[in-house]
């Protein structure tokens, strides 16, 4: 699958670099012809000898080492690389290339390359979470920089929490996509919904729902990596839309369907994965509902079913549904996906740890037209993003 690739794989300081080797492993029995940069810091955790032994191929540390072949080291990896990958990426790391530092032989290297850079982050909780390394991760996305965000579980330190790298056969996966499908869905017209609506009850007040919109907005980012043409319609949230797309942001359900029916007649595919709310006060207040007698009765009426009547109007669309489930996700989710007339159903238990509201991780189980189930582990938002998007590909290519 990757015959003829060039990886060069960065391998930083932290205790997650013993997962590399079985990365690089699983590359080269793909065909991939791989070239290994270690940080010193790196070297304290695996030795230089391990990494030439499974890559096949001297391994380079020190930029004033003498040169194996007579060239500019960091210049002919950067040449030869179709991907440059760091495995695990530190905070350190990331916060010298977010600043153009090039002061070892790794980052002087991803300076000098034209090839994509895939960084997958691995640390301390703390240290993922801290701000710094937050602003960082958000300048080099901007800046093209391709992420595989970390998993939450046990960590090395002792601490539970995100910051665990993925496993290296998820990471293959990516890896495979960036260098094969990377552009898989060109020409193509995709409309994303995300995050949740807010019905007004009165000026200061809403009703709604937990969704922060992180599955939506992964969804967008990875239809634009792969070159789609994206539309993100999305409700309230606190996330920074992806660049490189049209971004639509409505309050109520009223305005997300008038934003979809808007732009359904002209895209390809919609993924609906906004939290919408059923319900609305039927005649929200004027003014600011003042707290008088022990209990207010707010009387609600339906909102308009948005994912029916886009799977009532569909003609060419491939339509793609969320199904947030507590209990009976299998029966719950095909009647939903037959009764609105959907290509896919994305269907998780949103009470499994991990799997909820606001979590950078999701556990979703897909379920196909034909009323095939596949489920997915554990795995970032993102992650699960580009699944979606293989088994839409799928579809698309099935449709043709």
């Amino acid at each position: 699958m990757l015959q003829g690739k060039t990886i060069v794989v960065g391998v930083t300081g932290g205790i997650a670099a013993y997962k590399t080797v079985d990365l690089i492993s699983r590359l080269r029995k793909l065909g991939a012809h791989i070239h290994v940069i270690m940080t010193r810091a790196a070297t304290q955790f695996v030795q230089p000898l391990t990494f030439r032994e499974i890559s096949g191929q001297p391994v380079v540390v020190d930029m004033w080492d003498e040169p194996i072949m007579w060239n500019v080291q960091h210049v002919s990896l950067a040449r030869k690389a179709d991907l440059l990958a760091i495995v695990p990426a530190t905070a350190n790391t990331l916060g010298k290339i977010a600043h153009g530092i090039a002061d070892d032989m790794l980052t002087t290297t991803v300076m000098a390359t034209t090839a994509p850079v895939f960084l997958a982050p691995a640390m301390n909780t703390k240290m993922y979470i801290n701000p710094i390394t937050q602003e960082n991760i958000t300048r080099l996305k901007e800046l093209g920089y391709l992420f595989m965000e970390p998993t939450s579980g046990h960590l090395a330190c002792g601490e539970d929490g995100v910051g665990r790298l993925p496993d290296p056969a998820d990471i293959v996966h990516r890896i495979i996509q960036i260098l094969s499908t990377q552009q898989d869905l060109a020409d193509r017209r995709i409309l994303v919904t995300a995050a949740g609506t807010q019905e007004p009850i009165d000026p200061v007040r809403y009703i709604g729902n937990h969704s922060s919109g992180k599955m939506g907005y992964a969804l967008a980012e990875v239809a634009r990596e792969r070159g789609a043409q994206v539309v993100l319609i999305s409700g309230p949230s606190n996330l920074r839309p992806p660049e490189g797309i049209e971004f639509i942001m409505v309050n109520t359900a009223a305005e997300m369907r008038t934003a979809v029916l808007k732009y359904y007649p002209e895209v390809d595919v919609v993924v609906k994965a906004a939290a919408v709310a059923d319900y609305r006060p039927k005649i929200p207040a004027a003014h600011k509902i003042k707290k008088h007698a022990e209990q207010m009765v707010i009387e609600l009426e339906k909102n308009p079913d948005i994912l029916a009547e886009l799977g009532e109007l569909k003609r060419h669309q491939i339509l793609v549904g969320f199904a947030a489930e507590t209990q009976n996700l299998e029966e719950n989710a095909q009647a939903k996906l037959r009764r609105k007339n959907l290509d896919m159903l994305v269907a998780n238990d949103v009470t499994v740890a991990g799997a909820g509201f606001n979590s950078e991780t999701n556990l979703v189980k897909l379920l196909l037209a034909d009323g095939r189930w596949k489920s997915l582990p554990l795995m970032s938002k993102k992650e699960v993003a580009h699944r979606v998007m293989d088994e839409i590909l799928g579809v698309i290519q099935n449709k043709c």
